[in-house]
Order: C-alpha cells, then structure tokens, then sequence
C-alpha cells in the first residue's frame, strides 16, 4: 500500500477515535454500565470480573528463561527456601529469582505453573510507561514532557492542556486522586468501569491540581495511556505492546481487559501474562532498555523512569524508587500516614520497584543484577506483609564473587 494511501487511513483512525462520546453513545452502555457499577459495589470497589478482554500477541516462539542446575546458582538454597517459603505462606500465585542470566528460583502453587495466566492489577501500571518510551523510540511521542493534548485534542485551551506525557506515568497530571464513591454517577466510576471509559476521563474527569505542581496517585491519569498510544500510532494498545514489547522479549502472550469489544483497553490495570514475562520486562529495564543488543527504549528513558519528582521521592515514571528509606510507603504518596510496611531498609539502595494492589512486587537491584518476583493475592493480615523480607533475604544469601563487593543498602533519614 503506497504511503499517501496508509497516511489516510491513519488520519481516519485518529478521527474516529477523537469523535465526541455522544456522536458515538450506545444506549446499551448505560444498562451495561449499571449492570458492573452493581458488581463493582459487591465487590467493596474493586473488579474482580474483567469482561470483555483482548488478545496480546506474544512471540511466535516464547523463550523461556532458563533455570540454573544447583552447581549454577549464585545465592545460598537456604537463602531461596527461606524466601521461597514466605511467599508461599503469603497467598502467593508465583516466585521467581533470576540473577546471572539464569532463574534461580521458581515456584508455583498446584494447580500454576510457568505458563499460567496471573492477573497483574497495577503491575500494568511500568508497562504502560515501558509503552510510552517505546512509542518514543520509534518516533510517534516526541518525549515525555510532550503535552497529552497533542494527541487529547479535546483539552485544546483548557487548564488540561498543561498535562503532558510524563504526568501520565508520573501520577502529577493534577486530575482528581485515587479514592471511593458508592454513586453511580461520579466520574471515578465512569473512568474505571463505563463501556467507553475513555472518554468519559477526557471529557469528564476533573482537574483539582494545576498539572505537575502534586502527586496524586489515580487510575484514569493510568489509564490514559492506552489513548495516547492509540492516538500517537494508530494501532490497537494490545497490538501494539505484543508486537513492539513482548514478541521482541520472546515472551508469551496474554490479554488484557478492553471496556467493550472492539473498545479501549485499560492500560491501568488488568492485563494478564504469565509471571515470567514481568521479570523480561524487569530484565529489560536493568540493561537500560536494550534486549538481545536491540534498543527498544530510549537511551536514558529508563533513568528517567528512576528519576523521582519534588513531590514524591519514592515514584518515578511507573516505577517506585527505594532509594531513600521509608519504614511505611503510602500509594497516596508522603501526605498519607502509613502504608505498605518495610521494617528493613533495602539491601541495594537503588532498589527500583514494579508495585501493584494484592502487594504484587517486582523487586529489581542493580547493585546485585538480581530480580525477584512475588505475585498473588492479599497475603493475610497478620502477620503483617514486610516489604523487605524477600528482596533482603534473596540478596543476602548472594554468594559473592572474588573482589565482588556488597550492594550498599538503603539510608536511613
């Protein structure tokens, strides 16, 4: 197909999708709506139900990563078995160590296994940035500090247009914080749950901050991201992170939930993949974005991925930072007593951190080249879920090599 003719058919793509939601208002949405805002409620806010989901195409051929044979492997078994053994008394789905190339660690509750499909809540949340970066690679996002309304032309000279790309991984775009609401009409639940959620966050999702001036942990700032990439590329978001993330990792495939067939999918949340393609992910982002000698993500994209704000100096761009300690990290971010417990600081400082709902972590050290992966359910309340047991244990138990010198941890205020 000549250029000229392509070029149409992607500014027919970008037209359709910037249509305004009446033009396109279904009157079947609206039962659709009420019927999961029921579900939602029994639920105490939460989906537990994603319907309907899209296809993720992963590679051809998946790769698995492989396990190390136990002359291999560079972190003591008791070290291992007393981590493995926490994860599995804390309602665990997988755990996974991979250092050296190699996993030196894997286990699977009966019924699971390396294949199994596990849900990732807010995990989603570093590959929507992984996303953006890649749609920067490839030229379709100028940069982060690009504005949203470029691409959100509806924002055009409104105080929306001040929010730029970067406050979409960042949580500054100023769009009303994360919370509850049991009416069907506010406009949190019409950004998570409505058939066409989209645009109900554009047109409808206030601004309480001036963009970039706070951090305020939301979904919808997340979940924009599927429509900036739809609108940057012209591609559906479960095309595009299966062809441009996942099959160049040689991973497998997954789904992810979409708000009505043939509709947006939620980039914030959701998506499904087996637990060893989070760790590829993690890998990726250790070796700067390069995979295989193929650089999928800017030259220093990921460092800005690292890079705290003023506002919080634990978030990134998707990612949690550990670099200085906190014994309790609020999600609302350091204006929120409390929050997930790290009785410890971290043995590597520069501790960088995949976080979702259900305490889903992707611990990632530098320091040590090590990632250690813990996905499932809530673990019990008591005894309470300490963050840093597993990471502290793991890299603990490293055997060093001759000259090799110690990960220098956390520091403490």
């Amino acid at each position: 197909m000549h250029g000229k003719a392509m070029m149409r058919i992607s500014l027919l793509f970008l037209l359709l999708l910037s249509v305004p939601a009446a033009a396109q208002r279904d009157p079947a949405w609206e039962a659709q709506y009420k019927q999961r805002f029921t579900e939602l409620m029994k639920a105490g806010g939460i989906m537990t139900v994603y319907s309907p989901m899209e296809e993720v195409k992963g590679a051809a051929k998946p790769e698995l990563i492989p396990m190390a044979k136990p002359g291999e492997r560079s972190i003591r078994p008791e070290a291992l078995e007393k981590a493995q053994a926490y994860a599995a008394a804390n309602n665990s789905s997988a755990f996974l160590v991979w250092r050296d190339g190699k996993l030196q660690a894997a286990w699977f509750p009966a019924g699971s296994d390396v294949h199994s499909q596990l849900v990732s809540k807010s995990l989603s949340k570093p590959v929507s940035a992984i996303a953006i970066g890649r749609a920067i690679q490839l030229g379709k996002i100028r940069s982060p500090d690009q504005p949203v309304a470029d691409f959100v032309p509806e924002w055009k000279g409104t105080p929306k247009e001040a929010i730029l790309v970067r406050h979409l991984l960042d949580m500054r775009s100023g769009l009303m914080p994360q919370g509850f609401s049991d009416d069907p009409d506010h406009p949190m639940n019409r950004a998570y749950i409505d058939p066409d959620h989209g645009q109900q966050i554009v047109d409808n999702y206030p601004l309480t901050q001036p963009p970039g001036s706070e951090y305020g942990y939301n979904n919808a700032t997340a979940e924009l991201v599927a429509l900036v990439i739809e609108r940057a590329t012209g591609r559906r978001y479960a095309e595009f992170i299966g062809t441009e993330i996942l099959q160049p990792l040689g991973a497998e495939g997954g789904k992810i939930w979409v708000n009505r067939e043939g509709g947006l999918a939620h980039s914030g949340c959701c998506m499904t993949m087996p637990a060893e393609n989070w760790l590829k992910l993690a890998i990726l982002l250790l070796d700067d974005g390069v995979w295989n000698g193929k650089r999928l993500l800017p030259e220093g994209f990921v460092k800005d991925m690292r890079t705290p704000t003023p506002q919080n100096p634990h978030f990134g761009m998707g990612l949690w930072l550990g670099e200085g300690y906190a014994e309790r990290r609020s999600f609302g971010g350091p204006k929120f007593p409390g929050g997930v417990l790290h009785s410890q600081p971290f043995a590597d400082g520069q501790m960088f951190l995949f976080d979702g709902n259900h305490n889903q972590v992707v611990y990632i050290s530098p320091q040590t080249r090590t990632v250690i992966l813990r996905t499932g359910n809530n673990p019990p309340k008591q005894p309470e879920w300490d963050n840093s047991v597993l990471p502290n244990t793991v890299i603990g138990g490293i055997i060093p090599k001759k000259g090799e010198k110690p990960p220098v941890p956390q520091a403490k205020p």
